[in-house]
């Protein structure tokens, strides 16, 4: 019998999300860090990104900043899809397949505090922040008149001392859009739900870098976040529910839990049967077994006779 489980609580999962954001928001306002600090780790980023020729976020800024077409709408872009998208993805995995939530919010809910550990571990001042001759433009602030935020990262204007300009290594604008991606790619079923799945990473991806709110090596750290984040929730799901390792429902064949334990086998024989005139146990498909193709040529009770005599009406046959 398939073991279907019951969708969690959402009252249950609306609380334990808003903790968890709660934790992330106040989190990020702790690990400030020193300024000096910040901008040492900056500075650190971007020079091993010169030196290994992979500081993509520079062209990016520069065309951003002189074709607002694309800076205006990626300012947009920075400033709310992190925002509606998670939680929009959350909700329609919580309404279409309720197993599977449950593992992928306990994978976002870890990779997120493994992200709030690296935010106090290693504060880093984002590109935009630092000083003119290193070539970077504050899109956000530039393109401020736009849009709702001010020249503080995307925070609405006012509410800049509430946020943590800090706060770019790693990055989950990336980390939490790769999370939707994989989720949509996997679990979706229309062509363009997919499609959008493999786009939305993608694209913010280039648009952290654009705005010059993060370095190249951010968003690799963002993901790597996620994949830590996966395999802690996999390990999780292995040792203490009956759900798969990766949120499917499936914990493989004839297998069952009890207690926490898991048991090899729900078939007591295990496939090895015996049969008349055998002395051993012999190991037999189902194709083999003559009980379930019915009776055969050879069977003694293809005639209407049971091999100990008994006729099919239950009689004892007469001795020949």
């Amino acid at each position: 019998m398939t073991n279907r489980r019951q969708p969690p609580r959402w009252w249950a999962e609306l609380l334990l999300l808003g903790l968890v954001y709660g934790a992330y928001s106040g989190g990020r306002l702790l690990a400030r860090g020193d300024v000096r600090l910040a901008v040492d780790h900056g500075l650190a980023i971007l020079r091993l990104e010169e030196l290994l020729r992979i500081d993509f976020e520079r062209p990016l800024n520069r065309l951003f900043t002189q074709h607002g077409a694309l800076g205006i709408p990626a300012d947009f872009v920075y400033a709310s899809l992190h925002y509606l998208v998670t939680p929009a993805v959350l909700v329609w995995l919580y309404r279409s397949r309720p197993v599977q939530y449950r593992f992928a919010r306990t994978w976002l809910m870890l990779s997120t505090l493994l992200g709030l550990i690296g935010f106090a571990l290693v504060p880093t001042c984002p590109p935009r922040l630092l000083e003119a001759p290193y070539g970077f433009t504050d899109t956000m602030a530039r393109y401020s008149a736009y849009g709702w935020w001010g020249g503080e990262a995307s925070a609405p204007r006012g509410l800049g001392a509430f946020t943590n300009q800090f706060a770019a290594m790693p990055s989950l604008h990336v980390g939490w859009a790769l999370w939707c991606g994989i989720v949509l790619w996997r679990y979706g079923r229309h062509p363009l739900l997919r499609a959008l799945g493999a786009a939305y990473p993608a694209v913010t991806a280039l648009v952290v870098m654009g705005t010059a709110n993060h370095y190249f090596l951010d968003a690799v750290a963002g993901a790597v976040v996620m994949g830590a984040g996966f395999l802690a929730a996999r390990s999780l799901a292995g040792s203490g529910g009956s759900s798969g390792a990766d949120g499917s429902g499936r914990s493989g064949p004839h297998t069952t839990r009890t207690a926490g334990f898991r048991r090899k086998s729900t078939i007591v024989s295990g496939g090895w049967d015996t049969s008349a005139g055998e002395l051993l146990p012999a190991q037999r498909s189902a194709a083999e077994d003559p009980a379930t193709d019915g009776p055969t040529a050879d069977d003694p009770a293809a005639d209407g006779h049971s091999p100990d005599g008994a006729a099919p009406d239950g009689t004892v046959a007469a001795a020949r």
